[in-house]
């Protein structure tokens, strides 16, 4: 266990050297923004309240919640794997002049260690605003019965807490909470843009609720293990190829596991994802005479993202499992 942890250890140094060239030269011009109206070439010191996102998710909620009177800036470009995001001097030179940092501890190194070394008065981290749960490769329905019969499987606090409607509402009211105490001159608008937020969010979690309520199987097979609130949230099962790592490589056991899982339990689909490879995913459907499918982890939009924001790509997810699950 100890060598696969250092080869994985190992692995993702190597990708982080290699992404962090890559994001440098992508940054040259300065963070990128969400707003229209913002400076590209500044995060901080404009006229408005100046808030560092870490990634999409993070820069959605601080984009709905402030409105006009934030500037919002995201320290991942789109199209780049959050996990292998390693920030540049000047990312975080520019950091230091924003007046509120939102991120997700756990799920970006580099961004941890520039907000653990920023003088930033208002950090807010995502993680302290609901609960994060130990995941594995696999969750929700069978899987505490695999578990009782193999020892808990190898998995860790799972950062993919957006991915439930129900989670990231409780999030969205804590950043609410956070812009109106350290702009309350604004305080009002934050209230009001929170609330209608959350009852976004709160209609999307009833449209997948009845959505997923009757399906001719429960079970759905993902590249990485990005959706076990999803799972837990609406009594569904995520059978994941690989770990909370989304490069991580799957085990030839693991992989023969599915095969048996997905003719037993019915699965017609293996989703993959848009930001990492689909190799694995497809060579498994092929071997399995299985369909595949996107199930997009939110982690940025680009062109290949199925809407525009993080509402409708949610409700093209939902669409992709009752079709793969057979909703009746």
């Amino acid at each position: 266990m100890n060598v696969v942890r250092r080869q994985r250890r190992n692995r993702r140094h190597r990708r982080h050297l290699i992404s962090g060239t890559a994001v440098a030269a992508a940054t040259a011009l300065g963070l990128g923004t969400l707003t229209a109206c913002s400076d590209t070439s500044a995060a901080g010191n404009t006229d408005k309240f100046d808030v560092v996102a870490s990634f999409y998710p993070m820069a959605y909620l601080a984009e709905q919640i402030g409105g006009k009177y934030v500037h919002v800036t995201t320290l991942t470009e789109p199209g780049q794997e959050p996990h292998d995001l390693e920030i540049s001097a000047r990312q975080t030179a520019q950091l230091q002049e924003s007046d509120a940092i939102l991120y997700l501890k756990g799920l970006q190194p580099s961004v941890d260690d520039a907000v653990a070394q920023s003088g930033v008065k208002t950090k807010i981290d995502a993680t302290t605003l609901t609960s994060l749960e130990k995941h594995g490769t696999e969750v929700g329905g069978h899987a505490a019965e695999h578990d009782h019969e193999h020892g808990e499987e190898a998995g860790g606090k799972d950062p993919h807490i957006w991915l439930d409607p129900v989670k990231y509402a409780e999030v969205a009211k804590g950043v609410g909470a956070a812009f109106e105490k350290a702009d309350p001159d604004h305080a009002d608008v934050y209230k009001t843009n929170t609330e209608a937020l959350v009852e976004k969010l709160g209609a999307l979690d009833s449209q997948f609720d009845s959505g997923l309520k009757n399906t001719r199987t429960r079970v759905f097979i993902t590249t990485h293990a990005a959706f076990g609130y999803l799972a837990e949230r609406y009594g569904l099962t995520e059978e994941a190829i690989a770990g909370l790592d989304p490069e991580s490589e799957p085990s030839a056991a693991r992989v023969k596991d599915l095969e048996k899982m997905a003719k037993a339990d019915g699965v017609s689909t293996v989703f993959y994802e848009t930001l990492v490879s689909d190799k694995t995913a497809k060579t498994l459907a092929k071997d399995s005479n299985l369909k595949t499918d996107v199930l997009d982890p939110i982690e940025g939009i680009t062109s290949k993202s199925r809407g525009d924001d993080y509402i409708q790509v949610m409700e093209a997810n939902l669409k992709a499992l009752q079709t793969a699950l057979g909703a009746k």
